[in-house]
C-alpha cells in the first residue's frame, strides 16, 4: 500500500487554511523549461551570471520571492520573466522578454520590462519538491487552461505549503488559495480576477504577515466581505490587528497561535504539530 500523501493527511485532520499564505510583496518569476531542482534558489538551473543577478535582486528587495515558471507548448519561444510588485496599496507586473535566461545578467531588474495589465495565475506543480503539487497542481492547471489566456496561466515552482495542494496564486493582487479542486478552479480564479475572494479556499493575502492574514479572515467572515478592496490594513500591535472597511468602519481582531493537527509538512516528512492561527473580533 502506498503511503498517504501530505495533502490527504492535512485535509483529513481538518487543518485550517487560515493564515497559511506565503508572505512576499515582490516576486521575480523566471521561465525555466524542463525539470526544476528541489530548491530553485540554489543549484545550476540558471547560468552563473544570471544567478548572481537574481541573488542580488533578492538581497536588495525586501519581502521578495523567486519562482520558476513554465507552460507546456512553449518550446523554442523566447524566455520571459516577470517582476511583480504585490503590495496592498501598490501593484504592477513588468514583463521582460529574453533571448535566454542568461540575459537576466544584463538587465536592471528593479526597473526593466514593459508594464502589462493582464494578471498572472500560478499553479504550483513542483513535482521534485512534492508529489502532491505535481498530481493536484497538474490537474488544476489542465482545468484552468481552457478558461484563461495563455499569457496569464503558468505552472510555478514551490509556493509554500505542499500539504495544501493544489495551490493557486493570483498576482499582483497576491491572493493565495489552497485545496483547489479541478472542477472548482475556474470559478475560484474567475472570482479572484474580478476582485472577489472564495473564502473557503483562501489561504491569505501574500502582502500580509500570518497574523494579519488570520485577522483579515475573521473580519471578512464576521462582516460578510468578500471583495479584495473591502478592507485595508491599519496596523499590527503584537496580537492585535486593525482593519478598516471602505465605508470607514474599523475592526479590531485578536490573533491567537496554538498547536494544530499533527501532520507532515510535506510528503515523506515526519508528522509534527502544525501552527494554528485563529482570530476573534474585539
Amino acid at each position: 500500500m502506498s503511503p498517504e500523501r501530505c495533502a490527504d493527511l492535512s485535509r483529513s485532520a481538518g487543518e485550517s487554511l487560515v493564515g497559511t499564505a506565503t508572505t512576499a510583496t515582490s516576486w521575480l518569476l523566471v521561465e525555466v523549461p524542463g525539470t526544476w531542482p528541489r530548491d530553485v534558489s540554489a543549484g545550476d538551473a540558471l547560468p552563473p551570471r544570471a544567478r548572481s543577478a537574481v541573488d542580488a535582486w533578492l538581497e536588495g528587495t525586501p519581502g521578495s520571492r523567486l519562482l520558476f515558471v513554465r507552460r507546456p507548448g512553449r518550446a523554442g519561444a523566447p524566455s520571459v520573466a516577470f517582476v511583480v510588485r504585490a503590495d496592498e496599496r501598490s501593484s504592477e507586473v513588468r514583463r521582460l522578454e529574453l533571448a535566454s535566461p542568461e540575459e537576466l545578467a544584463s538587465v536592471e531588474l528593479a526597473s526593466a520590462g514593459d508594464l502589462v495589465e493582464d494578471p498572472l495565475v500560478l499553479v504550483c506543480g513542483h513535482g521534485v519538491r512534492d508529489a502532491c503539487c505535481a498530481l493536484r497542481g497538474g490537474a488544476v492547471f489542465s482545468a484552468l487552461a481552457p478558461t484563461l489566456p495563455e499569457a496569464s496561466l503558468w505552472i510555478s515552482s514551490h509556493q509554500g505549503g505542499h500539504r495544501f495542494a493544489a495551490n493557486v496564486l493570483v498576482l499582483p493582487a497576491g491572493l493565495q488559495f489552497g485545496r483547489v479542486e479541478p472542477e472548482e478552479a475556474p470559478g475560484v480564479v474567475s472570482r479572484a480576477l474580478a476582485g472577489a475572494i472564495e473564502l473557503d479556499r483562501y489561504r491569505g493575502r501574500t502582502c500580509f504577515a500570518p497574523a494579519a492574514q488570520a485577522a483579515e479572515r475573521a473580519v471578512r467572515e464576521a462582516a460578510v466581505l468578500d471583495r479584495v478592496d473591502d478592507l485595508r490594513l491599519v496596523g499590527i500591535e503584537g496580537d492585535v490587528v486593525r482593519f478598516v472597511t471602505r465605508g470607514g468602519t474599523e475592526h479590531t481582531a485578536i490573533v491567537e497561535t496554538r498547536e494544530g493537527p499533527t501532520v507532515p509538512a510535506s510528503c515523506g516528512a515526519v508528522a509534527e504539530p502544525q501552527p494554528l492561527l485563529s482570530a476573534r473580533l474585539a
